[in-house]
């Protein structure tokens, strides 16, 4: 390090010409004290898939998951941070389905709490912090809106994470002409809210819509786009 050095510009002399370069966020690094036992939570209760499992022998090991349908994985290990075990806070999975996803922690022996929502404007309180500060108020949105479910967990050093229920992004956040899903989980789910509405349109026009696969479609993709929904 002594002999690194750092390199920093004004803004004036940035040059606009030069290409925009895709950031994509590949690892986040947990810390932990046990690094089997940390290895044993995440491999073997929450079922993520193990990518690497490194040790030198001596004084380096890495191990690395990825949660299912996330393009992020996280690592941990021996000499890979200076940070305290279970320093690691307020770290997000998102999920179309929030109480299936708890549903699956509980049946894999996982302490998770209840599904909370945020107290409509309120932010100050005792709960642990979150994304809406810290007060939680028990069960689900009433509205089920998109970004305001949660339920929180720990591992065994308790870096803490929260599973947050996304259905629809915020207009802006994914190319609205690409429609992918992370999962079968999220496709199916998505399919399930496309039946729904779609059940709630023929009982509007009052006949059984022939192009039904052609309105799902529309709705699957508004839904992801945070544009405006077919009815």
């Amino acid at each position: 390090m002594a002999n690194l050095k750092y390199e920093t510009r004004s803004n004036d002399a940035r040059d606009a010409s030069v290409a925009r370069v895709d950031m994509k966020l590949e690892v986040v690094v947990i810390p932990v004290s046990d690094v089997d036992r940390a290895k044993e939570f995440y491999g073997g209760k929450l079922g993520w898939r193990l990518d690497a499992d490194y040790d030198n022998g001596k004084d380096f090991r890495v191990i690395q998951f990825t949660p299912p349908g996330s393009g992020c994985s996280i690592i941990f290990g021996k000499n890979i941070t200076a940070a305290a075990p279970g320093s690691a806070q307020g770290l997000y999975l998102i999920v179309s389905d929030i109480e299936g996803a708890r549903n699956e922690l509980l049946g894999r022996g996982i302490q998770i709490s209840q599904v909370f929502h945020d107290a409509g404007g309120v932010y100050a309180g005792t709960d642990e912090p979150y994304l809406f500060g810290r007060l939680r108020v028990s069960g689900p949105d009433p509205e089920h809106r998109s970004y305001r479910s949660f339920a929180s967990f720990h591992d065994p050093d308790g870096n803490s994470w929260l599973f947050q229920e996304l259905t629809t992004r915020q207009p802006g956040r994914i190319d609205s002409t690409t429609t992918t899903f992370a999962s079968t989980n999220d496709l199916a789910s998505a399919f399930r809210r496309a039946e729904a509405a779609h059940g709630q349109h023929e009982k509007r026009t009052g006949q059984r819509d022939e192009n039904w696969p052609d309105w799902y479609a529309a709705y699957m993709v508004a839904e992801q786009a945070g544009t405006e929904l077919p009815t």
